[in-house]
């Protein structure tokens, strides 16, 4: 009989004797890697954190009792012993269960998050409610060894030290390895430690010594350190020690014989503590802890060999922005990559092989990173900020502070700009428009495919200021490459079609989808002009300008925000050349969007070339039935010959 499908809640895990743990932890392995295997998803953290998610269930009473995971990729057990185990086959899905926790899904779930870094300031704030309230429920926080370069969480770990309330976190580093031995002896102190006897002996004598006049201080400060040495973990201990906190640790996260009596007695201790579990990434599967890198966010995959189920037929658009990028780095020796612990993300691991020493991973520190390069930059450096668009935006006040007033020559290669499929709300790149072009001093580009992303990586290198290139997730369009990356002119678009009747302004990947409903609308007799926008900041003005005053309509399209975002750039532009002229603008609604393929979600919002099409043959019946059309009277000539502007490439030619 499986234990798992026995458990509905954690009422019935607590009915359960301890010496069938392993089992059932051996059956949510299965369970996960069973359906990450088919979906994609976290797998190497969620394996390894499977004995800590049953303890922790088994021991608090949630959730009643808080329970925080810090970015809460590695809550998948989490959910499976939360009444979500029917549910599990649809993570990630359209309309699923998420892939991170979400408050609107559980009330198991008590606080969503998707970054790094956020668990101790929010479960600290779960503290500071429960003594507000008068409650006495116990708040627990489970964070990465990587989210503790966030600086978040030592902000979180300062004030809560401060603060001095019962609040526990526990550590899950899972980069470390603990043989044997020292597991076992650590163990056996650490549950002598916690314990009561020696919990009340230690505070005593801290008493004791405090009392002491002139060598108090010094003597429990000796004795902290002390009792450092015998745990045989000095640096780490003394660090939390020093932030106020009662550091236990480390030991084994995989072994229930360490972890549910010192997770007993660290739950009946007073005051902040911190307890260190080591735990293996991808345990119970051999790809995933061969290569727990891959397995950290993988595609579907054949659980047989740990091969990916799908080979891609093209590169993707990050490889070829980070193709562009070593070339250019061949040619000058200013060039250097930074980015905030997603080097394999970011595609950086082939600018690292060849550029071992000018490249920099500053862990999750997204606001060093950006203010790091503004250093560099201010020494006549060309620093190459790689992040995603979502990871960005906790940097957003260095970009404007450190880069953007001083007007720096820092690039910032934008990866995963608009929807980003099954990650979901906290993933998808919606707001990089809107947040960058506000910046003085910033240029906001995107290209229609790679090889024009190869030509935006020279511009923005080329550019004696704050530049940025952001790109799509996923493959590209397979067009053919130039030879060489050329820099292209600042604030210029391109004509792809000329047109009468209405005008698609496109930026990005919907360039080409723009240039199919042209296609599509001509067929019915409505004549469609195509721009590739290039810029959202500088934007193109003139051409916008001549096109708005010999077409009747426009429409902006744009995988992102509407809300401050390109279209909200072009109708400012027209504002301020006076012209008025039927415009929509065709964007992401002000909404967080839901998780879901990424074709799902582009047909959902209308960002594909029926989407457009519909969007654009709707406006022109309204313009036809008698809407205001206030645009200047022009005769239908050719847009070209009236602006001087020639036009690159049709449609036809480069579109799909």
């Amino acid at each position: 009989m499986s234990l798992l499908k026995s458990i509905h809640s954690p009422v019935d895990l607590k009915r359960m004797p301890p010496d069938q743990f392993p089992a059932l932890c051996q059956e949510i392995r299965e369970q996960i890697i069973s359906v990450v295997s088919s979906v994609g998803g976290h797998l190497a953290s969620n394996l390894g954190v499977i004995e800590l998610t049953v303890a922790l269930q088994y021991l608090l009473d949630t959730p009643k009792d808080k329970l925080v995971w810090d970015t809460s990729n590695q809550a998948y057990a989490h959910k499976l012993l939360t009444g979500r185990r029917e549910q599990f086959h649809t993570l990630r899905q359209y309309g699923g269960l998420s892939g991170f926790c979400k408050r609107e899904e559980s009330r198991y779930d008590t606080f969503n998050a998707g970054h790094a870094g956020t668990g101790v300031s929010a479960a600290l704030g779960m503290v500071e409610a429960r003594e507000q309230l008068g409650q006495t429920h116990k708040v627990v926080c489970v964070v990465g060894d990587g989210a503790m370069t966030a600086g978040m969480t030592l902000e979180g770990l300062h004030h809560a030290g401060g603060l001095n309330k019962d609040f526990v976190v526990i550590l899950n580093d899972n980069q470390m390895s603990i043989s044997k031995n020292v597991g076992a002896i650590s163990a056996y102190l650490n549950r002598t430690f916690t314990g009561e006897f020696y919990t009340r002996f230690k505070e005593e004598t801290r008493h004791l010594l405090r009392a002491i006049p002139q060598i108090g201080q010094p003597m429990q400060k000796l004795a902290r350190r002390a009792e450092e040495l015998a745990k045989g973990i000095i640096l780490p201990g003394l660090l939390f020690e020093e932030l106020g906190f009662r550091y236990v640790g480390p030991i084994d996260g995989h072994n229930f014989e360490h972890l549910l009596p010192t997770l007993e007695n660290v739950f009946r201790l007073k005051g902040p503590t911190l307890l260190h579990v080591i735990t293996k990434k991808g345990l119970g599967y051999e790809p995933a802890m061969q290569n727990p890198v891959w397995f950290h966010a993988c595609p579907a995959f054949v659980r047989e060999t740990g091969e990916p189920a799908k080979k891609a037929a093209r590169p993707s658009y990050t490889t070829h922005a980070i193709n562009a990028l070593v070339a250019l780095a061949r040619q000058d020796p200013r060039i250097v990559a930074i980015t905030a612990a997603m080097c394999e993300g970011t595609g950086l691991t082939a600018f690292e092989k060849e550029f071992p020493d000018r490249l920099y991973d500053v862990g999750i520190a997204e606001q060093h990173a950006v203010t790091f390069a503004a250093g560099l930059a201010a020494q006549g450096m060309r620093p190459v900020v790689a992040m995603y668009s979502t990871f960005l935006q906790r940097a957003y006040d260095q970009v404007i502070h450190d880069v953007a007033t001083q007007n720096l020559p820092v690039t910032f290669c934008i990866d995963r700009g608009g929807l980003v499929a099954e990650d979901g709300t906290t993933h998808h790149g919606a707001f990089d428009y809107a947040y960058l072009r506000a910046m003085p001093n910033m240029v906001v580009m995107a290209p229609k495919d790679e090889n024009e992303l190869q030509h935006m990586v020279k511009t923005c290198l080329q550019h004696e200021g704050p530049a940025s290139v952001r790109y799509a997730r996923g493959v590209s369009l397979g067009v053919q490459m130039d030879p060489e990356p050329v820099a292209l002119p600042i604030g210029k678009g391109e004509l792809l079609k000329e047109g009468t009747d209405v005008a698609i302004i496109a930026v990005g990947v919907q360039v080409w989808k723009a240039v199919e409903a042209a296609e599509r609308l001509r067929q019915e007799g409505i004549s469609a002009a195509v721009v590739n926008a290039r810029f959202v900041k500088p934007l193109d003005a003139a051409l916008i300008g001549s096109m708005a005053r010999h077409v009747r309509c426009l429409l902006t399209v744009e995988e992102g925000c509407k809300m401050g975002g390109f279209g909200s750039a072009v109708l400012e532009s027209l504002s301020d050349q006076g012209i008025q002229i039927p415009t929509r603008i065709l964007g992401l609604p002000d909404r967080y969007i839901e998780q879901g393929p990424q074709d799902l979600l582009r047909e959902k919002y209308g960002l594909t070339a029926e989407g457009i099409y519909e969007q654009a043959k709707e406006l022109m019946a309204q313009v036809s039935l008698g809407t205001a059309d206030t645009r200047e009277s022009a005769s239908p000539r050719s847009v070209a010959a009236a602006s001087g502007i020639s036009r690159e490439a049709t449609g036809d030619e480069q579109g799909s």
